[in-house]
């Protein structure tokens, strides 16, 4: 079990070493690969170690390891080179991307992507949304959740009802543009969930937006 443990964590080490260099500040951090295969080494390793037999518990281990980390650094690789890809297309657009665990969320300001009191796509628009398709339909073991958003003037139904068109208008211009429907989510949340306040009028600009958030899928 000592030498389990020293090999694990030798394992985590060397995976700590493997970093990506951020294409927007050009800092060197550590790629979600390298933290999804650690994490799965470890889990793989646990898990390994408990189904093997007494006498076997150091090889069970060692196989769960190998496994655990080759699934989790999969899944970790494949979102990174999107997140990276994205991030190339998107860069100056106006649209943020951030990334949470194996997610990757695309947040889009009212200001540049409708006009006022409108569901309609703004034109000047459809070359972001078009880049952000072609990227789509080359990692396409993902799923897409579109999700519009209003600031809180006007009445909740209102909003409610605005919110839904605008996250419809993008989700159809994806689809238009090639991503398969089946991969597609579109849903309106209305005021909720503000990111800013809306006593200022930055704050409800910033929340005015449409966010597409991207999952990766395990098929």
């Amino acid at each position: 079990m000592k030498k389990l443990m020293i090999t694990s964590l030798a394992s985590v080490i060397l995976l700590g070493g493997c970093t990506t260099l951020d294409p927007y500040t050009q800092e060197q951090k550590t790629s979600q690969a390298t933290k999804g295969a650690g994490l799965g080494a470890l889990g793989g390793a646990v898990l390994g170690a408990a189904v093997a037999g007494k006498g076997d518990r150091n090889e069970g281990a060692l196989a769960g390891a190998v496994i655990g980390g080759a699934i989790g650094g999969g899944i970790g690789y494949y979102m990174d080179q999107q997140e990276m890809q994205l991030r190339q297309q998107l860069e100056g657009t106006g649209v943020r991307v951030e990334r949470v665990g194996d997610d990757i969320r695309l947040i889009m300001p009212g200001n540049i992507t409708f006009a006022t009191d409108s569901d309609r796509v703004d034109p000047s628009f459809y070359s972001v949304l078009d880049s952000v398709a072609r990227v789509l339909i080359k990692f396409e073991k993902t799923q897409v959740a579109v999700e519009g958003y209003t600031d809180s003037t006007g009445s909740f139904e209102y909003n409610q009802q605005l919110s839904e068109r605008r996250a419809n208008s993008v989700a159809r211009y994806l689809n238009s543009a090639g991503v398969s429907h089946l991969r597609l989510d579109a849903r309106g949340l209305g005021e909720r969930y503000p990111i800013a306040s809306n006593d200022t009028a930055a704050g409800r600009a910033m929340n005015r937006r449409v966010e597409i958030k991207i999952r990766g899928t395990q098929r």
